[in-house]
């Protein structure tokens, strides 16, 4: 059997939602219990890559540990959600692991965060923003590069050259127009939702299309064509 990797972008093309957004809220209200008031949280006004690397600031002087943890119960209660994922995107995912291909999350989130999707969904590898800590396991705020655009594309390429796996034998699954060089980069790259730059670039390449349909964990759906 060939070796293939399926890889997958995570906010609102497996998760329903933002996940550094809606763990925000849990990590605000967790400081809110502890007496503390969370930084203002900077939603618009600059690119994205400057936009997360902002985002990881707000940690500064947090031990990994702790935002590890945090991470791990805000996923716990998230996955209970009735609208928490897109099955259908989701139902690929356990489609190419009933296959035998290896599963590869790629997302800005950084990877404390996204780690417990991970391992709830059997991913074998995560490519994620990586944030920097001390000596002492302290995060420092920042991050070694954010994980959006032609990061997200340089870092398929380089594990696929690791593991010895081509390109043209690959899947992708991306929602933004940020995950366009991603999907490019492989043979078989599948547009989730209606971005306008993703469909006209997917309708223009015959590329294959998934429904935006928030739903449960344990739903599905299929992967329909469109245009």
């Amino acid at each position: 059997m060939t070796r293939r990797v399926a890889f997958f972008d995570v906010d609102e093309t497996l998760l329903a939602e933002k996940s550094m957004l809606s763990f925000w809220l849990h990590w605000s209200a967790q400081l809110a219990r502890e007496g503390r008031v969370p930084g203002d949280l900077r939603l618009a006004g600059a690119d994205r890559a400057a936009l997360n690397r902002a985002y990881f600031a707000h940690f500064a002087g947090v031990h990994s540990s702790v935002l590890e943890e945090s991470a791990r119960r805000w996923y716990a209660g998230y996955r209970r959600g009735p609208r928490a994922y897109l099955p259908g995107t989701l139902r690929r995912l356990h489609e190419h692991r009933a296959y035998g291909d290896e599963i590869a999350l790629v997302t800005g989130a950084g990877r404390l965060l996204v780690q417990p999707v991970a391992d709830d969904l059997g991913a074998h590898h995560v490519l994620a923003t990586e944030q920097v800590t001390d000596a002492d396991g302290r995060l420092t705020g920042e991050v070694t590069r954010s994980m959006i655009g032609d990061a997200k594309e340089e870092a398929v390429a380089a594990l696929l050259r690791r593991l010895g796996v081509r390109a043209e034998d690959c899947h992708a699954y991306g929602d933004h127009s940020s995950d366009l060089s991603m999907l490019s980069s492989v043979g078989h790259p599948v547009v989730v939702g209606d971005d306008p730059v993703l469909t006209g670039h997917g309708l223009a390449r015959g590329w294959r299309f998934l429904r935006q349909v928030p739903g449960p964990r344990g739903a599905a759906a299929e992967v329909v064509p469109v245009g």
